[in-house]
């Protein structure tokens, strides 16, 4: 296949979908991890389109909805001083922290600038000495190489005036996170292409053998979601439980070595808080002693923060697949792509975001 209208061939599609009603014989439970991969599901119908008793549950698969809203506050805290100039990838400028987000404190002043690389960050830097330049670095695995690089790249020039605020997570924790939980309806997963092609897959390989979960990594068009479910599904039904890999024109198991190296030199393993979760051990990743003086947090003291979520937004229902965006008494109405009041209605790989897009109505709800 060379085009993208071939992975959305309709009548491959529709085989794919025969298949799966031939080959599933009960009803399985399948998370994908990916916000990408949540967002073509529900936009395409392909949750909808499935045999009955296959039942996709959506994950935690969006960086920009679990970064911890002390992260954001903190953020907009270092954001409304004198002096600063800070960067961030646009999708995190309207995700609502305790009283307000990155685009009001810009519009009331702040020098708030959306970047669309680390680089240009360090490059603003460099350009500007007088100016005291951070970057909102964000993300799973598959951003971490870049960051890591301007890092480096602001370290091989010197520069004082750069640091990064750093909320990175990890997959695999978050995964065996979900499974050791009683109630966790999960009996296989749908990995993410692009994380597995930083990461590899080697560290998924453990996960199958302890909790005996089929493991496909996927890619993100119709046909790859299609295809790595029914590879999950012959999985289940056979009684196996394997990482497969679908992506394979861009997925190998070792990942790409240089941007492992390359992480690993910026960054160390570390417990992270994930918005609407909680604290996970060794799931995200923070700056080396090596690299501490370019970390953001340790240079500005901001003093105590008190994050606060929305009370009635349910996003950690949400993102361990607990919940439906449907299911929350907001959405829709008082929570929407204009006016959120969690992450998850936000960001372009929020499920709340890719139910709303879809048109998918609110659970019905009888009178009280």
């Amino acid at each position: 296949m060379k085009y993208l209208d071939e992975y959305r061939d309709p009548g491959l599609a529709r085989r794919l979908l025969d298949e799966l009603a031939a080959v599933a014989t009960q009803p399985w439970r399948i998370m994908e991890v990916c916000g990408g991969q949540t967002h073509t599901l529900v936009r395409q119908g392909i949750d909808e389109l499935l045999p009955a008793g296959i039942r996709m549950i959506h994950g935690p698969g969006c960086p920009v909805c679990v970064t911890p809203l002390e992260t954001l506050d903190r953020a907009m805290a270092i954001a409304a001083r004198p002096g600063v100039t800070f960067t961030s990838f646009g999708d995190m400028l309207r995700v609502p922290g305790t009283r307000t987000d990155l685009l009001s404190l810009r519009a009331r002043g702040a020098d708030v600038r959306v970047v669309y690389s680390p680089m240009e960050a360090v490059r603003l830097a460099s350009a500007h000495s007088d100016r005291e330049v951070v970057f909102l670095a964000v993300g799973f695995e598959t951003t971490a190489p870049a960051n890591a690089m301007a890092v480096r790249q602001a370290a091989r020039l010197g520069l004082r005036n750069f640091s990064v605020l750093v909320s990175h997570v990890l997959v695999p924790p978050a995964m065996t996170t979900l499974l050791a939980d009683p109630d966790c309806e999960v009996q296989a997963f749908l990995a993410a292409g692009h994380v597995c092609a930083v990461m590899g897959w080697r560290e998924y390989e453990p996960i199958c053998v302890r909790h005996h979960v089929p493991i496909v990594v996927t890619g993100f068009e119709p046909l790859d979601l299609l295809e790595g479910i029914l590879m999950a599904v012959r999985q289940l039904e056979s009684g196996r439980a394997e990482v497969e890999n679908q992506y394979a024109r861009a997925v190998r198991r070792q990942g790409n070595p240089d941007a492992r190296s390359a992480v690993s030199q910026v960054f160390r393993v570390a417990d992270r808080n994930w918005r609407g979760i909680g604290p996970l051990p060794g799931s995200g990743l923070e700056l080396t002693e090596e690299y501490a003086e370019f970390d953001a947090a340790r240079r500005f003291d901001v003093g105590r923060l008190h994050a606060l979520e929305h009370p009635e937004c349910i996003a950690g229902a949400i993102l361990t697949g607990a919940r439906l965006p449907t299911d929350c008494t907001a959405y829709g109405t008082r929570c929407t792509p204009r006016t959120p009041l969690g992450a998850p209605m936000v960001s372009a790989e929020g499920t709340c975001a890719a139910f709303h897009a879809a048109g998918r109505a609110p659970t019905p709800r009888s009178a009280s």
